[in-house]
Protein backbone atom coordinates (compact mmCIF):
# COMPACT_ATOMS: atom_id res chain seq x y z
CA UNK A 1 0.00 0.00 0.00
CA UNK A 2 1.53 3.52 -0.89
CA UNK A 3 1.29 6.14 1.23
CA UNK A 4 -0.95 9.46 0.72
CA UNK A 5 1.38 10.90 -1.48
CA UNK A 6 1.93 8.46 -3.66
CA UNK A 7 5.17 6.71 -2.62
CA UNK A 8 6.02 4.49 -0.32
CA UNK A 9 9.24 4.75 2.01
CA UNK A 10 11.08 2.26 4.19
CA UNK A 11 10.13 2.05 7.90
CA UNK A 12 13.43 2.83 9.37
CA UNK A 13 14.33 5.20 12.26
CA UNK A 14 15.73 7.62 10.53
CA UNK A 15 12.49 7.53 8.06
CA UNK A 16 10.35 7.67 11.03
CA UNK A 17 11.92 10.36 12.56
CA UNK A 18 11.98 12.68 9.12
CA UNK A 19 8.44 12.13 8.64
CA UNK A 20 7.42 12.72 12.24
CA UNK A 21 9.17 16.34 12.10
CA UNK A 22 7.53 16.85 8.96
CA UNK A 23 3.83 15.71 10.11
CA UNK A 24 4.04 17.63 13.50
CA UNK A 25 4.96 20.82 11.57
CA UNK A 26 1.92 20.05 9.28
CA UNK A 27 -0.32 19.46 11.87
CA UNK A 28 0.43 22.71 13.66
CA UNK A 29 0.21 24.88 10.94
CA UNK A 30 -3.33 23.63 10.51
CA UNK A 31 -3.34 20.04 8.20
CA UNK A 32 -2.00 19.31 4.68
CA UNK A 33 -1.55 21.77 1.72
CA UNK A 34 0.09 22.33 -1.23
CA UNK A 35 3.72 23.43 -0.31
CA UNK A 36 7.72 24.55 -1.99
CA UNK A 37 10.44 23.01 -1.11
CA UNK A 38 13.40 24.51 -1.35
CA UNK A 39 16.06 21.38 -2.76
CA UNK A 40 19.79 21.82 -3.04
CA UNK A 41 20.21 17.99 -4.13
CA UNK A 42 22.12 17.24 -0.87
CA UNK A 43 20.41 14.87 2.45
CA UNK A 44 18.24 17.05 4.21
CA UNK A 45 16.34 18.61 1.03
CA UNK A 46 16.28 15.58 -0.39
CA UNK A 47 15.30 14.09 2.82
CA UNK A 48 12.45 16.50 3.30
CA UNK A 49 11.17 16.49 -0.02
CA UNK A 50 10.43 12.67 0.19
CA UNK A 51 8.79 13.36 3.81
CA UNK A 52 6.68 16.25 2.84
CA UNK A 53 5.34 14.02 -0.43
CA UNK A 54 4.25 11.69 2.09
CA UNK A 55 2.84 13.90 5.18
CA UNK A 56 2.65 17.60 3.54
CA UNK A 57 0.59 17.51 0.70
CA UNK A 58 1.44 18.55 -3.18
CA UNK A 59 5.19 19.30 -3.33
CA UNK A 60 6.99 21.35 -5.79
CA UNK A 61 10.48 21.22 -5.16
CA UNK A 62 12.59 24.69 -6.82
CA UNK A 63 16.35 24.11 -7.55
CA UNK A 64 18.30 27.42 -7.04
CA UNK A 65 21.04 27.05 -8.90
CA UNK A 66 23.70 29.77 -7.55
CA UNK A 67 25.88 29.25 -10.70
CA UNK A 68 29.01 29.55 -8.62
CA UNK A 69 30.35 26.16 -9.51
CA UNK A 70 31.32 24.73 -12.23
CA UNK A 71 29.04 22.08 -12.93
CA UNK A 72 25.90 23.50 -11.18
CA UNK A 73 23.51 22.63 -13.72
CA UNK A 74 24.15 19.04 -14.15
CA UNK A 75 23.28 18.95 -10.55
CA UNK A 76 20.52 21.38 -10.63
CA UNK A 77 19.24 18.86 -13.59
CA UNK A 78 19.61 15.88 -11.22
CA UNK A 79 17.84 17.02 -7.85
CA UNK A 80 15.05 17.60 -10.01
CA UNK A 81 15.03 14.55 -11.18
CA UNK A 82 15.45 13.05 -7.81
CA UNK A 83 12.27 15.23 -6.75
CA UNK A 84 10.15 13.93 -9.42
CA UNK A 85 11.21 10.15 -8.71
CA UNK A 86 9.85 11.28 -5.10
CA UNK A 87 6.37 11.86 -6.37
CA UNK A 88 6.73 15.65 -6.35
CA UNK A 89 4.05 17.45 -8.37
CA UNK A 90 6.49 19.88 -10.11
CA UNK A 91 10.20 20.30 -9.96
CA UNK A 92 11.54 23.35 -11.64
CA UNK A 93 15.35 25.42 -11.62
CA UNK A 94 15.85 29.16 -10.74
CA UNK A 95 19.08 30.20 -11.97
CA UNK A 96 20.18 33.43 -10.08
CA UNK A 97 23.30 35.65 -10.00
CA UNK A 98 24.71 35.75 -6.56
CA UNK A 99 26.32 39.37 -6.30
CA UNK A 100 29.36 40.05 -2.84
CA UNK A 101 27.47 42.53 -0.99
CA UNK A 102 28.62 40.69 2.66
CA UNK A 103 30.20 38.06 1.48
CA UNK A 104 29.95 35.20 -1.05
CA UNK A 105 27.73 33.34 1.58
CA UNK A 106 25.10 36.10 2.45
CA UNK A 107 24.75 37.53 -1.11
CA UNK A 108 24.10 33.69 -2.10
CA UNK A 109 21.55 33.22 0.33
CA UNK A 110 19.64 36.53 0.00
CA UNK A 111 19.82 35.24 -4.12
CA UNK A 112 17.86 32.14 -2.87
CA UNK A 113 15.17 33.75 -0.70
CA UNK A 114 14.09 35.93 -3.32
CA UNK A 115 14.13 33.31 -5.94
CA UNK A 116 12.25 30.65 -3.81
CA UNK A 117 9.53 33.67 -2.96
CA UNK A 118 9.84 34.49 -6.61
CA UNK A 119 8.16 31.03 -7.45
CA UNK A 120 6.22 29.94 -4.46
CA UNK A 121 3.00 31.51 -5.85
CA UNK A 122 0.74 32.08 -2.16
CA UNK A 123 2.15 28.66 -0.74
CA UNK A 124 4.76 28.17 2.23
CA UNK A 125 8.39 27.22 1.18
CA UNK A 126 9.96 24.49 3.43
CA UNK A 127 13.71 24.60 4.13
CA UNK A 128 15.69 21.38 5.03
CA UNK A 129 17.40 23.35 8.23
CA UNK A 130 18.05 20.42 10.87
CA UNK A 131 19.18 20.60 15.07
CA UNK A 132 22.86 20.73 13.77
CA UNK A 133 22.34 24.15 11.59
CA UNK A 134 20.14 25.41 14.30
CA UNK A 135 23.03 24.53 16.80
CA UNK A 136 25.86 26.25 14.48
CA UNK A 137 23.36 28.91 14.29
CA UNK A 138 23.66 29.40 17.99
CA UNK A 139 26.83 29.12 18.44
CA UNK A 140 27.78 31.90 15.94
CA UNK A 141 25.66 34.08 17.50
CA UNK A 142 27.38 33.58 21.12
CA UNK A 143 30.22 33.82 19.20
CA UNK A 144 29.46 37.10 18.16
CA UNK A 145 28.29 38.68 21.35
CA UNK A 146 25.14 40.08 19.47
CA UNK A 147 22.47 39.84 22.30
CA UNK A 148 20.18 37.43 22.97
CA UNK A 149 18.07 37.92 19.75
CA UNK A 150 21.00 36.70 17.90
CA UNK A 151 21.10 33.83 19.67
CA UNK A 152 17.50 32.91 19.22
CA UNK A 153 18.20 30.95 16.34
CA UNK A 154 15.81 29.96 13.40
CA UNK A 155 11.66 29.39 13.55
CA UNK A 156 10.00 26.63 12.64
CA UNK A 157 7.36 28.65 11.10
CA UNK A 158 7.80 32.53 9.75
CA UNK A 159 5.93 33.25 6.53
CA UNK A 160 6.24 31.91 4.34
CA UNK A 161 9.00 30.15 5.42
CA UNK A 162 8.96 26.59 7.34
CA UNK A 163 11.62 24.52 8.71
CA UNK A 164 9.67 21.27 9.80
CA UNK A 165 13.24 19.09 10.40
CA UNK A 166 14.36 21.91 13.65
CA UNK A 167 14.32 18.84 15.94
CA UNK A 168 15.91 16.36 13.38
CA UNK A 169 19.59 15.45 13.21
CA UNK A 170 21.76 15.70 9.97
CA UNK A 171 22.85 12.34 10.44
CA UNK A 172 19.45 11.35 10.39
CA UNK A 173 18.63 12.87 6.86
CA UNK A 174 21.95 11.31 5.44
CA UNK A 175 20.53 7.51 6.82
CA UNK A 176 17.21 8.24 5.43
CA UNK A 177 18.86 8.93 1.75
CA UNK A 178 20.92 5.54 2.46
CA UNK A 179 17.95 3.92 3.70
CA UNK A 180 16.08 4.93 0.11
CA UNK A 181 19.09 4.09 -1.99
CA UNK A 182 19.31 8.17 -3.12
CA UNK A 183 22.57 9.59 -3.29
CA UNK A 184 22.37 13.12 -2.56
CA UNK A 185 24.75 15.80 -3.55
CA UNK A 186 27.82 16.74 -1.71
CA UNK A 187 28.29 20.31 -2.11
CA UNK A 188 31.82 21.24 -1.53
CA UNK A 189 31.31 24.46 0.03
CA UNK A 190 30.34 22.73 3.09
CA UNK A 191 33.71 21.34 3.69
CA UNK A 192 35.37 24.43 2.82
CA UNK A 193 37.11 25.60 5.70
CA UNK A 194 37.55 28.86 5.00
CA UNK A 195 33.70 29.22 5.48
CA UNK A 196 33.73 30.03 9.36
CA UNK A 197 30.22 28.17 9.76
CA UNK A 198 32.46 24.58 8.59
CA UNK A 199 34.89 25.49 11.01
CA UNK A 200 32.24 25.24 13.43
CA UNK A 201 30.08 22.29 11.84
CA UNK A 202 33.76 20.01 11.35
CA UNK A 203 35.93 21.96 14.40
CA UNK A 204 34.16 23.24 17.31
CA UNK A 205 30.87 21.15 17.75
CA UNK A 206 32.78 17.88 17.82
CA UNK A 207 35.50 19.25 20.56
CA UNK A 208 32.74 20.60 22.35
CA UNK A 209 30.75 17.71 21.95
CA UNK A 210 33.80 15.68 23.45
CA UNK A 211 35.11 18.32 26.16
CA UNK A 212 31.67 18.25 27.73
CA UNK A 213 30.37 14.48 27.04
CA UNK A 214 27.68 14.78 24.56
CA UNK A 215 23.97 16.53 24.13
CA UNK A 216 25.79 19.77 23.52
CA UNK A 217 23.83 20.37 19.81
CA UNK A 218 20.64 19.62 21.67
CA UNK A 219 21.33 21.84 24.44
CA UNK A 220 22.11 24.96 22.04
CA UNK A 221 19.35 23.61 20.49
CA UNK A 222 16.91 24.17 23.40
CA UNK A 223 18.57 27.21 24.59
CA UNK A 224 17.34 28.92 21.46
CA UNK A 225 13.76 28.10 22.05
CA UNK A 226 13.63 28.80 25.55
CA UNK A 227 15.13 32.44 24.32
CA UNK A 228 12.81 32.73 21.71
CA UNK A 229 9.58 32.29 24.33
CA UNK A 230 11.19 35.00 26.16
CA UNK A 231 11.99 37.31 23.33
CA UNK A 232 8.21 36.82 22.72
CA UNK A 233 7.17 38.06 25.86
CA UNK A 234 9.70 41.30 25.81
CA UNK A 235 8.38 41.89 22.24
CA UNK A 236 4.82 42.09 23.88
CA UNK A 237 6.04 44.81 26.34
CA UNK A 238 8.42 46.36 24.03
CA UNK A 239 4.95 46.73 21.63
CA UNK A 240 2.79 48.62 24.42
CA UNK A 241 6.08 50.75 25.46
CA UNK A 242 6.39 51.98 21.93
CA UNK A 243 2.69 52.91 21.77
CA UNK A 244 2.66 54.97 24.55
CA UNK A 245 6.26 56.79 23.65
CA UNK A 246 4.25 57.68 20.32
CA UNK A 247 0.94 58.83 22.01
CA UNK A 248 3.05 60.41 25.07
CA UNK A 249 0.52 58.96 27.66
CA UNK A 250 2.70 57.79 30.66
CA UNK A 251 -0.53 55.48 31.78
CA UNK A 252 -0.23 53.54 28.75
CA UNK A 253 2.74 52.28 29.62
CA UNK A 254 2.65 51.91 33.58
CA UNK A 255 1.69 48.77 33.78
CA UNK A 256 3.44 46.87 31.29
CA UNK A 257 6.58 48.53 32.81
CA UNK A 258 6.23 47.35 36.19
CA UNK A 259 5.78 43.79 34.88
CA UNK A 260 8.90 44.61 32.79
CA UNK A 261 11.12 45.31 35.71
CA UNK A 262 10.79 42.37 37.51
CA UNK A 263 10.98 40.25 34.35
CA UNK A 264 14.12 41.81 33.12
CA UNK A 265 15.95 41.64 36.51
CA UNK A 266 15.63 37.84 36.31
CA UNK A 267 16.70 37.54 32.46
CA UNK A 268 19.41 40.03 31.32
CA UNK A 269 18.92 39.92 27.66
CA UNK A 270 21.05 41.92 25.52
CA UNK A 271 19.06 43.47 22.76
CA UNK A 272 21.01 44.23 19.35
CA UNK A 273 20.98 40.91 16.92
CA UNK A 274 23.60 42.40 14.56
CA UNK A 275 27.76 42.12 15.18
CA UNK A 276 29.68 43.82 17.78
CA UNK A 277 32.65 43.03 15.58
CA UNK A 278 32.71 46.83 14.45
CA UNK A 279 34.31 49.64 16.69
CA UNK A 280 32.47 51.73 19.02
CA UNK A 281 32.94 54.86 16.84
CA UNK A 282 31.03 52.88 13.77
CA UNK A 283 28.15 55.24 15.41
CA UNK A 284 29.75 58.44 14.35
CA UNK A 285 27.96 61.40 16.07
CA UNK A 286 27.09 64.57 14.66
CA UNK A 287 25.57 67.73 15.44
CA UNK A 288 21.97 68.02 16.01
CA UNK A 289 19.26 69.73 13.21
CA UNK A 290 16.08 70.42 14.18
CA UNK A 291 15.51 72.78 10.75
CA UNK A 292 14.99 72.30 7.61
CA UNK A 293 13.50 68.48 8.31
CA UNK A 294 11.97 68.45 4.54
CA UNK A 295 15.12 66.88 2.67
CA UNK A 296 15.22 65.49 -0.61
CA UNK A 297 11.72 63.44 -0.57
CA UNK A 298 12.25 62.90 3.19
CA UNK A 299 9.31 64.25 5.12
CA UNK A 300 10.94 64.75 8.55
CA UNK A 301 8.03 66.95 10.03
CA UNK A 302 5.97 63.32 9.42
CA UNK A 303 8.30 60.95 11.06
CA UNK A 304 6.80 59.46 14.36
CA UNK A 305 8.95 60.92 17.66
CA UNK A 306 9.10 58.84 20.87
CA UNK A 307 8.33 60.70 23.74
CA UNK A 308 11.92 60.44 26.17
CA UNK A 309 10.23 60.85 29.31
CA UNK A 310 8.54 57.67 28.67
CA UNK A 311 11.13 56.02 27.35
CA UNK A 312 13.45 57.39 30.08
CA UNK A 313 11.42 55.45 33.00
CA UNK A 314 11.11 51.89 31.16
CA UNK A 315 13.94 48.98 32.01
CA UNK A 316 16.81 49.37 29.90
CA UNK A 317 16.39 46.07 28.01
CA UNK A 318 12.98 47.17 27.32
CA UNK A 319 13.47 50.58 25.99
CA UNK A 320 16.39 49.10 23.85
CA UNK A 321 14.18 46.67 22.17
CA UNK A 322 11.36 49.39 21.96
CA UNK A 323 13.57 52.10 20.22
CA UNK A 324 14.78 49.23 17.98
CA UNK A 325 11.91 48.33 16.41
CA UNK A 326 10.88 52.13 16.43
CA UNK A 327 14.33 52.05 13.93
CA UNK A 328 13.29 49.50 11.94
CA UNK A 329 9.71 51.17 11.56
CA UNK A 330 11.72 54.46 10.12
CA UNK A 331 13.30 52.72 7.46
CA UNK A 332 16.88 52.59 9.57
CA UNK A 333 19.30 49.51 8.47
CA UNK A 334 22.66 48.20 9.59
CA UNK A 335 22.16 48.46 13.29
CA UNK A 336 25.02 47.19 15.50
CA UNK A 337 25.45 47.21 19.07
CA UNK A 338 27.44 50.47 19.46
CA UNK A 339 24.45 52.60 17.52
CA UNK A 340 22.09 51.17 20.31
CA UNK A 341 24.06 52.17 22.87
CA UNK A 342 24.86 55.47 21.63
CA UNK A 343 21.28 56.45 20.84
CA UNK A 344 20.11 55.01 24.21
CA UNK A 345 22.75 57.25 25.94
CA UNK A 346 20.24 60.07 24.12
CA UNK A 347 18.17 58.97 26.21
CA UNK A 348 19.25 57.89 29.59
CA UNK A 349 22.41 59.68 29.77
CA UNK A 350 22.35 63.07 27.90
CA UNK A 351 24.57 65.73 28.52
CA UNK A 352 24.53 67.62 25.35
CA UNK A 353 26.03 65.10 23.05
CA UNK A 354 24.94 65.30 19.32
CA UNK A 355 22.60 62.84 17.26
CA UNK A 356 23.67 59.28 15.90
CA UNK A 357 23.98 58.87 12.23
CA UNK A 358 22.44 55.31 11.05
CA UNK A 359 22.38 53.43 7.83
CA UNK A 360 19.01 53.76 5.29
CA UNK A 361 19.14 56.87 3.72
CA UNK A 362 19.71 58.29 -0.09
CA UNK A 363 22.74 59.30 -1.59
CA UNK A 364 22.18 62.78 -1.18
CA UNK A 365 20.94 61.92 2.56
CA UNK A 366 21.99 60.46 5.79
CA UNK A 367 19.81 59.31 8.27
CA UNK A 368 20.39 60.94 12.05
CA UNK A 369 18.73 59.81 15.33
CA UNK A 370 18.68 62.93 17.36
CA UNK A 371 17.25 64.20 20.88
CA UNK A 372 15.04 67.51 20.46
CA UNK A 373 12.85 68.91 22.50
CA UNK A 374 11.99 66.52 24.57
CA UNK A 375 11.68 63.76 22.05
CA UNK A 376 14.31 61.04 20.22
CA UNK A 377 13.25 61.76 16.22
CA UNK A 378 14.81 60.00 13.06
CA UNK A 379 15.90 63.20 10.58
CA UNK A 380 17.45 63.29 7.30
CA UNK A 381 20.21 65.34 6.87
CA UNK A 382 22.65 66.31 3.78
CA UNK A 383 25.70 64.49 2.99
CA UNK A 384 28.67 66.32 3.32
Amino acid sequence: MKEPGGVRLPETAAVLAVRRGVREWVAARGGRGPVVVGLSGGADSLALVAAAVVEAGPVTAVVVDHRLQEGSGEVADRAVAQAMGLGCVGAVVVPVDVGRAGGVEAAARVARYAALESVRDGRPVLLGHTLDDQAETVLLGLARGSGGRSIQGMVAWKAPWGRPLLGVRRAQTVRMCADMGIEPWHDPHNTDPSYTRVRVRDELLPLLEDVLGGGVAQALARTADQLREDGAVLDGYADTLLRAARTGDPADSVDVVAGAESTTERRSLEESDATTERPADSSPRCPDSTSDRRRGGFDDIHRPALSIEILATAPAALRRRAVRAWLADQGVTGLVNAHLQAIDELVSNWHGQGGVAVGGGTRDHRLVVTRERGTLAVRAQPRI
